[in-house]
């Protein structure tokens, strides 16, 4: 009996032993395969989150919107074909010449401002190939980013044409007339700040789309005749100089005696007025003043004779000197 419970306490602690390592290695098993689950899912989730972050389109930025604009100063050898380049090189870029002033400075220089609008996509060659035409003197080149105000212009042109139709949506609803005025009144101003707003669009729109470059040409100095002969005057040339100098003195002499003549004038009226009614009062009142002096007895020198007068009291004039001898 001893050894039959004996040997029955052997087969079930065995028995146990075997059913506990079973379930040791259920539960190891049972362990392992949520780790090897969780790291089969966490490859599969790498991988899904790789081809998932690669899946979806990239987001494209906002455009940005720049207002350019650039000016440049140059000095070339013949304006006129300066110009025909310019327009050329605009044209060429598709775009165009708003403004142009050409003027002569002498006889012998030209000068030409001209305002340009190009593509923005073509700013740099378009100033590339003007700077070309001749000898650069300056330039100044400016960018200014307008986007948040581009933006912004689009927002509230879009909410101002919802406000204008929900008005309009009231408006034929509208059953007074007090409302029907009452809501033309509104839709009238909204509508007005509206077209406001889309002329702001569309004047940043036709800045950001093409740039402004100001373009001014100048011709370069040519050296005189004078310079290239080496200051010597010719015949001719001394010849013109001389003449030039007889007609500005002759002109400058007529300009002295066009602002003398009122004087002139004024002294000749005055000297024939008294030579013809001062002068003659003047000689007769002398006359007059010498007749009613009293005539002084002269009283002879020693030596002298004495005169004999007649009776008129006038001396008798002296004999010539052939009859007194005879």
């Amino acid at each position: 009996m001893a050894a039959a419970l004996l040997a029955a306490s052997l087969v079930l602690t065995g028995c146990g032993a075997g059913a506990d390592s079973t379930g040791d290695e259920k539960a190891d098993l049972s362990a392992a395969k949520p780790a090897d689950g969780s790291a089969a899912d966490a490859g599969r989730g790498a991988a899904d989150g790789s081809s998932g972050a690669a899946a979806p389109t990239a987001k494209v930025p906002a455009p940005q919107h720049v207002i350019r604009t650039a000016s440049l100063s140059v000095e070339v050898a013949d304006v006129t074909k300066a110009l025909a380049t310019a327009r050329q090189v605009a044209a060429d870029a598709g775009g165009r010449i708003e403004n142009e002033t050409t003027e002569r400075v002498d006889d012998a220089s030209v000068t030409s401002h001209l305002v340009l609008r190009v593509p923005q996509e073509r700013y740099d060659s378009v100033l590339t190939g003007l700077a070309g035409t001749g000898r650069l003197l300056a330039r100044k080149a400016d960018a200014k980013d307008v986007t948040e105000q581009v933006v912004d212009v689009e927002s509230r042109v879009a909410t101002q044409r919802a406000s204008v139709a929900r008005v309009r949506a009231l408006m034929q609803r509208a059953e007074r007339l007090a409302d029907v005025v009452t809501l033309e009144g509104e839709l009238s101003r909204r509508q007005a700040d509206l077209e406001s707003l889309l002329a702001q669009q569309a004047s940043l729109k036709d800045r950001t789309s093409l740039a402004t470059i100001t373009l001014d040409l100048t011709e370069k100095a040519k050296p005189s005749a004078a310079a290239e002969d080496d200051g010597r005057p010719g015949f001719g040339e001394a010849l013109g100089g001389g003449w030039n100098a007889l007609v500005a003195a002759v002109a400058w002499l007529g300009v002295v005696l066009a602002a003398l003549a009122p004087w002139l004038a004024v002294a000749l009226v005055g000297f024939v007025l008294w030579r013809r009614l001062v002068r003659p009062r003047l000689a007769a009142r002398a006359a007059a003043r010498a007749a009613e002096r009293p005539a002084t007895a002269q009283v002879p020198r020693p030596g002298q004779p004495v005169p004999v007068r007649n009776a008129a009291g006038v001396s008798p004039a002296p004999e010539p000197p052939e009859l007194s001898g005879k």
